[in-house]
């Protein structure tokens, strides 16, 4: 078919020349192509008809990195154009993917404290020594196509080269670290995977899954390439077995990094399960004990603790022993000064751990240079597919505000208008109708503000755990919850990272950080863990409607309809309104009782 000399077919996308692509939600073949833009396009919007995805060098360069060719993704972009593609776009995605690989650092064959940047391009090579960040640097051209880098300073480098366009491939080697066997519990051979069961107890052998296996192998030091780099699975896949597996394979003392103390004894508890180490061999290093051991577990925020004004004495870890591997778990949290220690330690091996690339910080980049590429992502969906994780349905309820709340907004400032719109009390009777639909469920209910959560748990009678909580109350509560000593559990933003709560089936977000991509993807991840029977779990986003949380809603949500998530909108007209809030398990199929459609977004 034609339209005005323009060949147009049946295809769900439009690509543009800016680098957005539009892909129509309504299309049959929307799903499939979803899954392909997801593997080389970031999602930028959200709106009901076209979401609106952006090639950026990043999202090409982690293609890359896993194995995408620049004509690979052509083709998919081809395939699922409406319209011819602009030849011009084309040839820039052809540069840009083109571009990793360029140039490659190297040891230096005769000088112990220098690196070979090395390309094929002379042209490449005179251009980019004459830039002044890299004079400063100490880059110094030797030849037409190499120059020499001091070896301190390999970090950095690969900052400015990704920030300059350049991305650099780390071929300059590691250091093997102090040797530490590490085996799996139960394994006699030393092989690879083992024979049988799920690793459920200390007597039983361990299997990696299959996905966790291909995860752990992209890891590797193959050709020169491995060493380093990100792997992204979603909560609840396993992503602790997988930072294990890399331990066992390299038999080397690690320091695993992470984002609080629960996280930090949920490893503990892991590696004593799942690994021959000894109690003797682990270490946790907190802000309630400081072990360093052969295999040292310690949390972001001791890392970069200050005593007044002074530098972060604790940063010293980073060379209290001969580390053969650095885990960064949650690596999309990882603060800014460890980014600057982590520059300094180039020749360590480097894991990063995550279920999302996200950084609200807009610090991508740097965990792509300093952390390594994307070498492994299994997306949310497919192991849902494959029951390894949840089933969830999600669902926006849109509450009203009452007048006097609405009234108070006009005088406000914008922050103070999000805080209004994020407490509504309105919210409560919500609140209370979800937690009674879903009576025999395990609920979680998720919030920023604390007043508004200590409301929730007087109305509820149930227990709320907060930052102002020791560590040890609050796994009480926690093993309590896990225990079905308690059904309800309200909670802080604590909560957010690296909590294992497996029988929580149901998630009410009542309020949250603003438009954190990265927030609405961990809270919704505490319900992944496989359940028992259906194997389906229910998300629920309580939003003010006609306010500014409602604007921020839209980029909470973006990252998970990344995945293939679907959030289905319904409204609660009125405070105290009978509505049947069973039919949320159903939203299709739901009407208000005034009989109006129910709105999508």
């Amino acid at each position: 078919m034609s339209r005005g000399g323009i060949r147009v077919h049946n295809k769900p996308c439009i690509v543009q020349r800016d680098r957005t692509i539009l892909l129509e939600t309504a299309h049959a073949d929307a799903e499939a192509a979803r899954e392909q833009l997801a593997q080389y396009a970031d999602l930028i919007k959200s709106p009901a008809s076209f979401h609106t995805y952006r090639l950026t060098p990043l999202s090409l360069w982690n293609a890359a990195a896993g194995g995408m060719s620049a004509e690979a993704i052509c083709s998919s972009l081809q395939s699922l154009s409406r319209w011819d593609v602009p030849a011009a776009l084309l040839e820039e995605v052809r540069q840009l993917v083109g571009r990793y690989g360029q140039l490659s650092l190297l040891p230096h064959p005769t000088l112990e404290r220098a690196l070979l940047l090395s390309s094929n391009e002379e042209a490449l090579m005179q251009e980019l020594t004459s830039h002044r960040s890299l004079r400063e640097i100490g880059v110094r051209l030797i030849s037409p196509k190499e120059a020499e880098v001091p070896s301190d300073r390999r970090g950095v480098l690969k900052q400015e080269m990704t920030r300059l366009g350049y991305p650099v491939l780390d071929h300059a080697g590691y250091m093997d670290g102090q040797y530490l066997n590490i085996l799996w519990r139960g394994e006699k051979s030393g092989s690879w995977r083992l024979e049988d069961s799920n690793g459920g107890s200390n007597d039983q052998r361990f299997v990696l899954r299959d996905y966790q296996q291909k995860a752990a192998e992209s890891f590797r030091d193959i050709g020169g390439e491995g060493g380093n780099g990100v792997l992204v699975l979603p909560c609840g896949a396993g992503k602790t077995v997988i930072g294990i597996a890399a331990m066992r394979e390299l038999q080397c003392e690690t320091l695993i990094l992470t984002s609080n103390t629960t996280s930090v004894r949920q490893w503990i508890a892991e590696l004593m399960q799942k690994t021959t180490l000894s109690v003797d061999e682990i270490g946790e290093y907190s802000g309630q004990r400081k072990q360093v051991r052969p295999v040292t577990v310690a949390t972001y925020h001791i890392l970069t603790h200050r005593q007044g004004k002074g530098e972060e004495q604790h940063m010293k870890l980073f060379n209290e022993r001969r580390w053969g591997l650095i885990i960064y778990d949650e690596v999309h949290l990882l603060p800014a000064p460890v980014f600057r220690a982590t520059a300094d330690i180039q020749a360590t091996r480097r894991l990063g751990l995550t279920a999302t690339l996200v950084r609200e910080d807009g610090r991508e980049s740097d965990v792509f240079s300093l952390i390594g590429p994307k070498r492994y992502e299994m997306p949310w969906k497919r192991l849902e597919a494959q029951g390894w994780i949840a089933s969830v349905t999600c669902t926006e309820i849109k509450v009203p505000l009452p007048d006097e709340i609405r009234e108070a907004c006009e005088t406000a400032n914008k922050r103070e208008q999000y805080r209004l719109a994020a407490e509504n009390p309105s919210k409560l009777d919500v609140i209370r109708q979800l937690v009674d639909v879903h009576k025999d469920a395990q609920t979680l209910i998720i919030g920023q503000y604390l007043d508004q959560l200590h409301a929730i748990s007087r109305e509820l009678q149930a227990p709320l755990i907060t930052g102002q909580m020791t560590q040890d109350q609050r796994n009480e509560w926690y093993n309590a919850f896990r225990e079905g000593n308690i059904r309800v559990l309200v909670v802080s933003k604590v909560a957010n990272f690296a909590v294992d709560l497996p029988d929580a089936s149901v998630a009410i977000e009542v309020s949250g950080s603003y438009g954190s991509r990265q927030e609405e993807a961990q809270r919704l991840g505490r319900l992944l863990r496989p359940k028992s029977g259906e194997n389906r779990a229910y998300f629920y986003a309580l939003v003010t409607e006609d306010s500014r949380e409602e604007i921020f809603a839209i980029r909470r949500q973006l990252f998970l309809i990344e995945q293939g998530y679907e959030y289905h909108a319904i409204h609660a007209k009125q405070p105290a309104a009978s509505l049947d809030l069973i039919a949320m398990r159903n939203p299709r199929s739901y009407q208000h009782p005034d009989g109006k459609e129910v709105s999508w977004r």
